[in-house]
């Protein structure tokens, strides 16, 4: 997430040419290759380094890294253990949005409820405009996955367990330990995919708007990914393996992995909605260390297949709707929009109050779409 100085008013007139400028210099759609062609030791490197690659070649500035979880950079990751399949999957993909749920949004501030976290955060005023951008490791990522799922049930099965996609390998094995690099090389590269996307909006923002000064990184942090972590079980101080699967890392004030700016309040917490609908900006809590290993939802989450939403909506309707709400809309085609309608996912507002309620993620901002951009 990206604050800016600009406000609705300022953008108005020029959202679609944002967004036009955008979808051309950020590559979206499945399977979509990028603008930067890398070669394989290139490749290897960024898997070494996230984020830190990206700054080191010309891609965002230090400050981005300095409010990223794990400073854009897992350092348990091993590109040896990253299949070549795996890696020729990556090489074309840098840079790219990517389809699914993965999305780009021109967002404003909708309502603050935490007027002295949100301005420690850089919002500062209803109106404000963000920016959201939410992708990841892309099929690089995926098949990291698919090969080790393959890996584990060749050694260790699925016959005792409730559901064969609960596969799963003791993380102290030797496949374990594998598949933990494996995973980290997948985080880094969307660590460094994220912070080139980041630049370049900039970079339209620069040419659209005349200026991108006070584009500054809010945060930029993973779900779906598993981390070593010290939590305090039956207590004493413990270091465990958290594994956040549809949810997000949610600290409360004091934890050191959190940015030393935002030490003495607390993480920022994304919480990004459906196309077309609000997200959310909340901060961690020491409840949420206390009752879920510093973790809360990452999103609204499914209720609809993208099947089931292909045979009810249209592209073209949904594209209507949202226009119709003032919501400028690109993306690469009609089936992608269809399958990412709305109503395909829980009421985020109801997700987020849940958490809050909860004290596991306490909200401050509630943002809503000025324009969307969908592979």
């Amino acid at each position: 997430m990206l604050r800016t100085d600009f406000t609705e008013e300022d953008i108005s007139a020029k959202r679609k040419q944002l967004l036009n400028t955008i979808m051309q210099e950020v590559p979206a759609g499945v399977g979509k290759p990028g603008i930067t062609k890398l070669k394989k030791e290139v490749l290897l490197e960024i898997l070494q380094k996230g984020s830190k690659w990206a700054l080191q070649n010309g891609y965002g500035v230090k400050e981005d890294l300095e409010r990223t979880e794990e400073n854009g950079c897992m350092r348990a990751a091993d590109p040896g253990v990253v299949s070549e399949r795996a890696l020729a999957r990556g090489l074309p993909q840098l840079g790219t949005l990517g389809s699914g749920n993965h999305f780009l949004e021109l967002q404003k501030v909708d309502k603050i409820y935490d007027v002295e976290i949100a301005r420690k955060f850089g919002i500062e005023k209803k109106g404000q405009v963000m920016v959201a951008i939410h992708c990841g490791s892309r099929g690089l990522g995926h098949q990291i996955a698919s090969d080790y799922i393959v890996k584990m049930e060749s050694k260790y099965g699925f016959k005792d367990l409730a559901d064969r996609e609960l596969i799963n390998a003791p993380i102290n094995s030797d496949l374990g330990k594998e598949y933990y690099a494996a995973m980290c090389c997948g985080v880094n590269y969307a660590f460094a995919n994220r912070q080139m996307i980041e630049h370049w909006t900039r970079d339209v923002f620069a040419k659209v708007m005349g200026s991108s000064e006070g584009m500054s990184q809010v945060y930029d942090v993973c779900h779906n990914i598993a981390k070593f972590e010290k939590h305090r079980i039956n207590g004493k101080e413990t270091e465990v393996l958290v594994m956040r699967k549809g949810a997000t890392r949610s600290f409360g004030p004091g934890r050191e992995e959190i940015p030393e700016t935002y030490r003495n309040v607390g993480q920022p917490v994304i919480i990004p909605g459906s196309m077309g609908t609000a997200s959310y900006l909340l901060v961690g809590t020491k409840k949420a260390e206390e009752v879920s290993f510093g973790s809360t939802a990452h999103g609204a989450g499914r209720v609809s297949s993208r099947a089931a939403m292909l045979r009810s909506v249209r592209g073209e309707e949904v594209k209507r709707r949202l226009e119709n709400k003032n919501i400028e809309v690109v993306a690469t085609s009609w089936k992608g929009l269809a399958e990412e309608a709305p109503e395909a996912y829980k009421d985020i507002d109801e997700v987020v109050k849940v958490s809050h309620e909860l004290g596991i993620g306490k909200i401050v901002v509630r943002l809503v779409p000025l324009g969307v951009m969908k592979g």
